[in-house]
């Protein structure tokens, strides 16, 4: 059983780790955030210590993968990228009460909650997040750093940039894109496209605030 490495410690972190051992590939090694300046055991028992450990860590044992468990796309690419790493070091996980088609993709770093669904024809990118109880169906294409927010639906071919954040409960209707690093709000219904940068919300769906 390869060791896992987790990079953040906060709520999203928490579910993080529920996954990684509901799927039982990895044994968690190491929990860090820069939250813990001094190295210590946590009272979960799992060693805790700053970010910068990584780099120290991930050199002295190449079979160790590591996943960044930080809710925020912006932070969650910094500290990505700060690592270099080859993206084959990222680890994919995926709750056992997850439903993944056999014919979708999804790229490392990206994690899937209990509950949610993606159909076949579906492409993830790295380091999304598809939460509990989403519904990404067929022919999806959801960019790096997205996050499908818990019980939204994306409708059939719907097209999700990099970094977008499809909030609670939000649904979008087939074949629409969602630009990248937008935001559309809680329980808002999309029927057209939602350009880049801005926050869009209501049912309909109308744009609130630009870039």
């Amino acid at each position: 059983m390869r060791r896992l490495l987790l990079i953040g410690d906060g709520g999203h972190a928490k579910v993080v780790r529920d996954i990684a051992r509901a799927g039982g590939q990895y044994e968690l090694a190491a929990v860090l955030d820069d939250r813990y300046a001094v190295p210590a055991d946590g009272a979960d028992g799992l060693p805790r210590g700053p970010v910068a450990l990584a780099a120290r860590m991930l050199a002295e044992d190449e079979d160790l993968r590591v996943f960044v468990a930080i809710g925020s796309g912006t932070v969650r690419r910094r500290v990505a990228g700060s690592l270099g790493i080859e993206p084959g070091r990222f680890a994919l996980l995926i709750h056992p009460r997850a439903v993944v088609s056999g014919d979708a993709s999804l790229a490392p770093g990206t994690a899937v909650m209990p509950g949610a669904v993606v159909n076949a024809g579906a492409r993830i990118g790295a380091h999304a997040i598809v939460n509990t109880g989403a519904v990404v169906e067929h022919d999806c294409v959801i960019g790096d750093y997205a996050h499908v927010s818990p019980n939204a639906a994306l409708a059939g071919g719907v097209d999700v940039g990099a970094g977008a954040h499809i909030g609670i409960g939000a649904s979008v209707i087939q074949g629409l894109a969602v630009g990248e690093w937008s935001t559309l709000g809680a329980g808002a219904v999309a029927v057209r496209d939602i350009p880049a940068g801005c926050t869009a919300a209501g049912v309909p769906a109308r744009v609130i605030r630009q870039a």
